[in-house]
């Protein structure tokens, strides 16, 4: 007999997890602990363990040693799978089905569905529902798969780099409908590397490497633990002279601009200006949370977040 879930346990707790595949560890003794709903965006190089951990919540693969518990019961149990929703990176769908014959599909599966005709709605899927998904475009079917993941009413969602292939628009419609699942009881777990939506989005900011956790924090907290400042400019400085400055924590060039992070900005401009009394374009801006994350990293989100 399956254990029902435990009401009163976290979400999602992991305890010294480890997963391993031959000789690669994707999971090194990661500890988690997540008991309010909202937003929880995990972030990391490509590698960091990101849709292992996922994977492993899901009960698709089982823990190499340590725990993981979803609701207080095994990953992948039946008490489990009718509270879960999830929109992988990588989905395949019958393609001679319709979006409305695979809503209703996935209706069927679980007691208690959303109202199709309302989701339908709410996921801006009217014009094409009633199309065959194998006659959909990429981001078509991104939001037909996105609004599948809801489904179920799901108390926790995963959601695997959700906006891949969408449009400025069509990427922003789905950040409002995030907002609205995690506003109304649901714990959302996203996945992404486009870190400017973990910063819109993000109630709560996990950042995985090598398998283990390296921050765990709000995105203004990782900002703030930066501390500093962002100072942009062209500037005839060589290397050499810039990292001779005082406070310089990392610097990036991109064409004639440079853009320098900066542990105390009055003091580091005032050096920068005394140097090079001719640059340009200064500008002068607090840490993002990219710039937590290349800290914290070592690379930068077009690296794989």
């Amino acid at each position: 007999m399956t254990a029902s879930p435990d009401i009163d346990a976290p979400v999602l707790k992991a305890h010294a997890l480890t997963r391993r595949f031959g000789r690669k560890t994707a999971l090194d003794g990661m500890n988690i602990s997540v008991s309010d709903t909202g937003v929880l965006a995990l972030l990391g190089p490509n590698g960091a363990g990101k849709t292992t951990f996922v994977q492993t919540a899901l009960g698709l693969v089982p823990p190499s040693s340590g725990a993981l518990q979803v609701f207080g019961a095994k990953p992948g149990s039946r008490a489990t799978k009718t509270r879960i929703g999830v929109m992988m990176q990588d989905t395949d769908l019958a393609h001679t089905l319709t979006g409305r014959e695979l809503l209703e599909l996935f209706a069927s599966y679980y007691p208690d569905a959303a109202d199709l005709d309302a989701l339908i709605k709410q996921c801006a899927l009217t014009d094409f529902i009633k199309r065959r998904y194998g006659q959909l475009s990429g981001g078509q079917k991104r939001r037909i798969q996105f609004a599948l993941s809801l489904v179920g009413k799901p108390d926790l969602l995963f959601l695997d780099e959700p906006t891949t292939g969408l449009d400025t628009e069509a990427r922003r419609a789905l950040w409002a409908v995030v907002r609205d699942v995690a506003a109304n009881g649901t714990l959302v777990v996203l996945t992404t590397h486009y870190l400017e939506e973990a910063d819109a989005l993000a109630d709560r900011v996990v950042v995985l490497q090598n398998g283990r956790v390296i921050a765990d924090d709000t995105a203004d907290g990782l900002r703030t633990r930066m501390g500093g400042a962002v100072i942009s400019c062209v500037t005839s400085l060589s290397d050499e002279a810039l990292n001779a400055l005082p406070g310089l924590i990392a610097m990036n060039r991109a064409g004639r601009k440079v853009r320098l992070q900066v542990s105390e900005s009055v003091a580091f401009l005032k050096a920068l200006l005394n140097a090079d009394p001719a640059l340009s374009d200064l500008s002068v801006a607090q840490p993002t949370l990219e710039d937590a994350f290349e800290a914290l990293t070592g690379q930068s989100d077009s690296e794989g977040a």
